[in-house]
């Protein structure tokens, strides 16, 4: 009998070839291809006199260069707006190639095609840019241009608020950070003018997305219109957007020019040209009662934009709709306005805008269960959702337009299991012998696996191999091996005949995306249900050859089986059965041809409705998203003469419903905490008063090492969700939605003061304590 994967801790299948270093990212492909080098904005705000190419054109190997004045048609239009909204007073998204203003230090200028990138930016070096430099808007203070406002309430507030025995009101603010993957962007365009099939690699998160969007510029059918994610090197959100300028410019210089034309971004164009996130002002207003259960929150707060807005306001949105977090608020009300300011756009990166609500709301338990003098642990226990009240509508619009409702969970139990595995007692003793160790703890509730849509198409091979395509793209979510697990075990295989192809519009043309946490809830039940009627397939041909009810059919150890007989077929003959061709090759092939002729399917032809072979394409849209949830604590230390942090330990307790493999869940969990801790205490995007950013290199913007990352403390509980048939949620998110919250509470635990800023950073932390 075939052992079930799902559930199992299957080792991730892509790792072999990762390490070996057989990986395939886009520049390591298109070695003929000619290369591309940007001129960039040196100012933060600034009309274009003039765009001076002359010098460039001189350089020998340069195949061309462009300027806006190039640009015609939709080309020359404004790049797209993702998500419109009602509250977008103002929406504004950039040109590819910037024409009479720029609006951040960064934004694209000018582009040079040459026979190869060091060409590129020698010519790029010449040309020459005329600014009339502008006022710059930096940061959140002050007059600001407003991109979008937006709020909604749900109970009265304000009576709430007249008549709670006590109000508090509190400022909070975390600034900006930026996702900053291993790999920078890329693209590689070929376009076969006979054919007129435009071929793109982009290290994106969405290939169909760019794929339907390159479609509709070029105006060309959207089947010559092919777009490959190799592997790609991390996305955190920064890669999901559609589109970038290079995503558009470099495809259009490959069909205008004939040659193949290839970008990659380095470093320091990452950190001023890929998209940034995370800077937000919250004033909150609180009533509670004397035993600290809220009884009405008011937060008003700024969002930072940057300079654009192409994904509107789907950030401060996320932020509003998850800030309730596992706590019931029967009166809430959020006003958010988002405003332009002379730096990157933001978009979202992991976590979208999650960490920011879970912020404010833990950190106002932590000082309301201070004011009040009662336990912390025993505020939260006061505010939280009980078991029994799932579904639980939190009353406001979810980032999808419709509402947020909780599908299922039981958050007590959650929080049970996180005081017990971290020994919350258990420091009083270190506090006591003088050290500053503090110890804090943050809850959230992540909403995942939103549609509309994702597909899969599965295909059994004559030698019983199955193949599996899904549209959306991988970046290190071990897809390959997930994906593998919930076929395996619809069509009774072992996993390690399951082939697993993501992100290549080739295979499969329509999807969405790698992003929102989605993956496995969206493409894993179109997984599921694309095996489903495969394995369906197989029990009806294989009954008509064993002659026996396709109901008695199982599918197991790779054959098809009536159950209780040593009568069987395997999978790979039936798939040749399944295409009745006059010829074939192989054992495989003989074998079958030789079933045909001794069973009832000799000579049969497809009947009415089939198709050929054992193959199915299948879409899954969700009928609404399943939350997640978590809990964490942190224990720190403070250095007394450094004030350098020390995290003794992490504990976290996890519910992603049903767990489709613990280890890949453990990875991504890892992987979200150590980005967390970042931005609770090394990762902060400085600029200065001109919009200059200021520590656009790994020397000056601090990534944890991994001599500062413990190794977190994980434990699972399981909560299926009732709105899908894998009874999954989603996870990608999880490990860093609450880390900046748990540890500004154990940091305020060590020092006896307020923390109600991240990231912080040890001169933060000393004048803190000498104040």
């Amino acid at each position: 009998m075939t052992t079930r994967a799902f559930g199992e801790r299957v080792e991730r299948r892509e790792d072999e070839r990762l390490l070996a270093g057989r990986g395939r990212f886009t520049d390591d492909l298109g070695h003929d291809a000619a290369e591309v080098a940007f001129v960039r904005s040196e100012h933060a705000h600034a009309r274009i006199a003039d765009v001076d190419v002359t010098g460039a054109l001189d350089v020998d190997g340069v195949l061309a260069v462009y300027t806006y004045e190039d640009l015609e048609g939709p080309f020359a239009e404004p790049l797209p707006l993702l998500i419109p909204h009602e509250g977008l007073l103002s929406p504004r998204t950039q040109l590819a190639l910037a024409g009479d203003e720029v609006r951040y230090a960064g934004e694209t200028i000018a582009m040079v095609v040459a026979r190869d990138r060091y060409v590129a930016e020698d010519a790029a070096a010449r040309i020459r840019v005329a600014y009339e430099p502008l006022p710059a808007a930096v940061g959140l203070d002050g007059e600001r241009e407003v991109a979008g406002r937006f709020g909604e309430q749900v109970g009265d507030v304000d009576g709430a608020l007249a008549g709670a025995p006590h109000v508090f009101r509190w400022r909070f603010e975390i600034e900006r950070s930026a996702g900053m993957p291993l790999e920078g962007r890329a693209v590689l365009a070929r376009y076969d003018a006979a054919d007129d099939v435009l071929l793109v690699h982009d290290s994106t998160q969405a290939p169909t997305g760019i794929r339907a969007g390159l479609a509709l510029l070029f105006e060309i059918d959207v089947e010559r219109v092919q777009v490959v994610a190799p592997d790609v090197g991390g996305g955190f959100g920064t890669k999901v957007m559609q589109f970038y300028p290079e995503e558009v410019l470099i495809p259009w210089a490959a069909r205008r020019l004939g040659v193949p034309v290839k970008w990659t971004e380095d470093r320091r164009e990452h950190f001023i040209g890929s998209n940034h996130e995370r800077g937000q002002v919250h004033d909150v207003t609180v009533g509670c009662d004397g035993e600290g259960r809220i009884l009405a929150l008011e937060t008003r707060f700024r969002h930072d934009s940057g300079a654009y807005c192409p994904y509107g306001l789907i950030v401060p949105i996320i932020t509003a709709s998850q800030l309730p977090g596992p706590y019931k608020l029967r009166n809430y009300r959020y006003e958010f306005e988002a405003v332009y300011t002379n730096t990157v756009p933001t978009s979202p990166y992991r976590g979208a805008g999650r960490p920011h609500g879970v912020f404010v709301v833990e950190r106002t338990l932590e000082r309301i269960a201070h004011e009040l003098r009662i336990d912390r642990v025993e505020v939260r226990r006061r505010n939280l959702i009980g078991p029994d009240e799932f579904p639980y509508d939190v009353g406001v619009t979810f980032q999808d337009g419709g509402p947020t409702v909780y599908d299922s969970g039981d958050y007590p139990r959650g929080l049970d299991l996180l005081l017990e595995k971290a020994g919350w007692r258990s420091y009083e003793a270190e506090r006591a012998a003088g050290r500053r160790v503090g110890i804090g703890l943050a809850c959230y509730v992540e909403g995942t696996g939103l549609g509309p849509y994702e597909g899969a198409a599965i295909n059994v091979l004559a030698d019983g191999t199955v193949t599996v395509a899904t549209g959306l793209g991988s970046q290190g979510q071990a897809h390959e091996t997930v994906f593998a697990q919930v076929a395996a075990d619809e069509l009774g295989v072992d996993v390690a005949a399951v082939q697993v192809t993501t992100g290549d519009t080739r295979r499969i043309g329509y999807g969405v995306g790698t992003f929102a946490s989605r993956a496995a809830v969206v493409a894993g039940n179109a997984v599921r249900q694309a095996a489903i009627t495969v394995r369906r397939q197989a029990q009806e041909l294989a009954a008509r050859a064993l002659e026996a009810d396709p109901d008695d059919i199982e599918l197991t150890d790779g054959v098809a089986r009536v159950r209780g007989t040593r009568a069987e077929v395997p999978l790979g003959q039936l798939a040749i059965l399944a295409n009745p061709l006059r010829y074939a090759f192989g054992a495989q092939a003989q074998a079958a041809a030789r079933l045909a002729r001794t069973l009832s399917v000799a000579g049969a032809a497809l009947r009415e409705g089939d198709a050929p072979g054992l193959n199915a394409v299948s879409y899954y849209s969700p009928p609404a998203g399943a939350y997640g949830f978590g809990m964490h604590a942190a224990v720190v230390e403070v250095d007394p003469d450094t004030c350098d942090l020390r995290v003794l330990r992490y504990v976290i307790v996890h519910d992603c419903g049903r767990v489709i493999n613990p280890l890949v869940v453990e990875g991504q969990i890892h992987g979200g905490f150590a980005q967390g801790l970042g931005g609770a205490f090394y990762e902060r995007l400085a600029y200065d008063e001109t919009g200059q950013l200021l520590n656009a290199s790994f020397m000056d913007f601090l990534i944890p090492y991994a001599t500062e990352v413990p190794a977190p403390e994980i434990h699972h509980t399981e909560t299926p969700s009732p709105v899908n048939p894998l009874g999954v949620k989603g996870v990608g998110e999880a490990g860093v939605i609450p880390v900046a919250a748990a540890i500004a509470n154990a940091l305020a635990d060590a020092l006896g003061k307020p923390i109600d800023r991240m990231p912080m950073s040890p001169l933060e932390l000393f004048e803190l304590i000498e104040s």
